[in-house]
């Protein structure tokens, strides 16, 4: 049997060096941006790999044994006072109250809001924070906080620990995280957790837009739209969340109020 000859294929030059890279790039990238630039020496890329194993094993080790978690994505640019603030601090709040621990990217905004709620309510509040070039400083309201290097070990340790997900507006990070839930629960590969969105005037043209390609060109079932709770009142939202993971036997321990 002949084999295909892979040496005879021309290969395109290689970007090895970050020095290359900034040149082409910009000298603010950082060694995610390498590593995600196109292949590597293989060498290179195994290290990568043992380093994302390690960013894994790090955040299973950390969340293992939090309890039931609910996470609470959105903006980091709302300032304090802001109403999607307050609104994320009374979630925080009761959720604690509910029992359950309150998980955020671990930063300002909305996120420093759900924690501070949860730490004024005697709940467990957890972190995950990113590193980036601008760097993102925990907030101060965390009882654990882990840091990682990769987006996408982060996106997978705010999904696997929780029943639900509760989202704010947000820019793109927000929509991506929303999306990843929304498509992880439509094909099967997580269970039906209660998707949250917080702010009315917000999200409702989004929806809209949603609706409107379900309808007109089919790349949405209805049925992918209901499995969303819009709302505004942090007692609807809990409520559902709370009915939710009780009906899947999950014990809970309110705190005492």
């Amino acid at each position: 049997m002949r084999l295909w000859p892979f040496h005879k294929i021309p290969r395109e030059p290689q970007t090895r060096s970050l020095a290359d890279l900034q040149a082409r790039f910009g000298s603010n990238k950082t060694e995610e941006a390498r590593f995600l630039a196109g292949r590597h020496s293989r060498l290179y890329e195994a290290l990568r790999v043992v380093k994302i194993m390690m960013e894994f094993i790090r955040g299973f080790r950390a969340l293992h044994f939090i309890g039931p978690t609910v996470t609470v994505f959105g903006s980091a640019r709302f300032e304090p006072g802001h109403r999607y603030c307050e609104l994320a601090r009374e979630i925080g709040r009761r959720l604690a109250q509910a029992g359950f621990a309150v998980m955020t990217g671990g930063g300002p905004g909305i996120m420093v809001a759900a924690n501070q709620g949860c730490k004024e309510a005697g709940g467990f509040s957890v972190g995950c924070n990113i590193r980036l070039p601008h760097e993102q400083r925990p907030n101060p309201y965390l009882d654990r906080v882990i840091h990682f290097y990769y987006f996408f070990v982060r996106k997978v340790m705010l999904v696997k620990y929780s029943y639900a997900f509760v989202f704010f507006p947000g820019g793109f990070g927000t929509l991506d995280e929303m999306m990843e839930a929304l498509t992880l629960i439509q094909t099967g590969k997580l269970y039906d957790f209660p998707v949250i969105l917080i702010g009315r005037d917000y999200w409702a043209p989004y929806l809209e837009y949603l609706a409107r390609c379900s309808a007109e060109f089919g790349t949405l079932k209805p049925s992918d739209l209901q499995r969303i709770l819009l709302t505004d009142s942090p007692e609807e939202a809990v409520t559902a969340i709370t009915r939710t993971v009780r009906g899947l036997g999950v014990e809970l321990k309110p705190q005492a109020r």
